[in-house]
């Protein structure tokens, strides 16, 4: 009876969703129903699900989110974004894909000021699509590039996706981000190589002459842009590896940057404003899923499913090696039903356990499941992030195949990276030791 009820939660859960139901108010339900399974009183479930609910979302580490979110909005909503791509794009004048590789730049860059990579999506949607657009750059190879490099802001700090994963696993969020950093360079770096190389042996992908001309709106990017945002990712997240600020207040004192910033670049009180919004609509659903998470979390604990995964995992003799590779194969498959936070809030409560149970370096962990998730969200037949970056960008004749046949190089990439993070550990471990 005690595992039915989880079984009937998790059953509840992936029904909901699949039914179009909001996938927090799916966990609520189904964590719920479960509960009630469990103690067969509503006063028992009720009480348990007040408790976490107040417990939850009064975590002053959730502070992070939408300080940050808000502040890559506004970032995004000045213009410095533009700056940053017009920036990479006069730097690379000599490079061939010189637009795709200053896509890259600057998605990591911007990466560094927004963890919220839908975020990066839409700004580099609007603004690196229209000029590879006009320069004949094929429209595979310009999504994908768009899509692919959105996912930067996932792996590079600071990362809403790091946060939510470290108040489950109850790591610190100023060593996670740390340990992003390499592998966040590594990623953004073979990107941009791969975006080289295609362009060489592939030169239709840019119609041959593209990058011949200049696009006048490129030329002369705002240097108080630039100057600004590397001020700000600076100021806080040196402020959080120095020790001078812990991870909520760096990201309080770099959102009065990124306001500061804004009035600067002659943003109005109401675009201000209209971005704290927007950040607020990306952000409530975030919260929300925390919260059915940690009713559907405290659900596993007291049927006691961790130890039995965990059971489940050592009968089948597989090693460590073994074991992350099932549990990425899982992440992969669930990537193409449901969108990367989702897919964290109902692994994470069951795998960690067993991560910890076979030596695997906390933050080695993270890392890879961070990256092998969002390259299931990637991947077809329905990979959510192909949809969302459909959306964005503003073209009516690109299709779906298209953004599809873009990516795969990118999800190939991102897998190769975190097979490279748990092979060579330090590159995950070397800047935290640092600190």
């Amino acid at each position: 009876m005690i595992e039915l009820s989880a079984i009937v939660a998790l059953g509840l859960i992936f029904g909901l969703a699949l039914l179009g139901v909001h996938i927090a108010l799916a966990f609520v339900i189904g964590s719920t129903a479960g509960l009630f399974m469990l103690f067969g009183d509503w006063s028992i479930t009720l009480g348990i699900l007040e408790q976490t609910a107040f417990e939850g979302l009064r975590d002053y580490n959730l502070m992070v989110i939408p300080l940050f979110a808000v502040m890559g909005l506004i970032i995004a909503r000045s213009g410095a974004a533009h700056d940053l791509f017009a920036a990479a794009n006069g730097t690379l004048r000599m490079v061939p894909a010189r637009l795709a590789v200053a896509t890259v730049a600057g998605n990591a860059f911007f990466a560094a000021v927004t963890g919220v990579g839908v975020a990066a999506a839409a700004t580099f949607s609007q603004i690196a699509y229209p000029p590879m657009k006009k320069h004949g750059y094929r429209r595979d190879f310009a999504a994908g590039c768009i899509a692919g490099s959105s996912v930067l802001g996932l792996l590079i700090p600071p990362s809403v996706f790091m946060i939510v994963w470290a108040i489950l696993t109850e790591q610190s969020i100023g060593r996670l981000f740390a340990g992003g950093l390499l592998p966040g360079i590594l990623l953004a770096s073979l990107f941009g190589f791969y975006c080289v190389i295609r362009a060489l042996v592939t030169p239709a992908v840019i119609a041959g002459d593209a990058e011949a001309g200049g696009s006048p709106d490129l030329e002369r990017p705002d240097p108080v842009g630039i100057l600004g945002v590397t001020a700000i990712v600076i100021l806080t997240l040196g402020g959080i590896w120095g020790g001078f600020f812990t991870p909520t207040e760096g990201s309080a004192v770099g959102l009065m940057g990124a306001v500061v910033l804004g009035f600067v670049k002659k943003m109005s009180i109401r675009e201000i404003w209209d971005a704290a919004r927007e950040a607020g609509m990306v952000v409530t659903p975030i919260l929300l899923l925390l919260l059915g998470a940690a009713m559907y979390s405290k659900l596993l604990a007291l049927a006691g499913i961790p130890q039995l995964v965990g059971t489940f995992f050592d009968a089948m003799q597989l090693g460590p090696a073994g074991i992350i590779l099932v549990m990425c194969a899982i992440w992969l498959l669930l990537g193409c039903f449901v969108d990367s936070i989702s897919i964290m809030l109902l692994t994470v409560p069951l795998f960690w356990p067993v991560a910890q149970a076979t030596g695997i370096d906390p933050i080695v962990f993270a890392l890879v499941g961070i990256l092998v998730i969002e390259a299931g969200v990637l991947t077809p037949p329905f990979g959510i992030g192909a949809f969302v970056v459909l959306s964005a960008i503003p073209d009516r004749d690109l299709r779906l195949t298209e953004v599809f046949v873009g990516l795969a190089p990118y999800w190939i990439m991102i897998l190769i990276v975190a097979l490279a993070v748990y092979c060579i550990p330090s590159l995950a471990t070397f800047v935290p030791s640092l600190m």
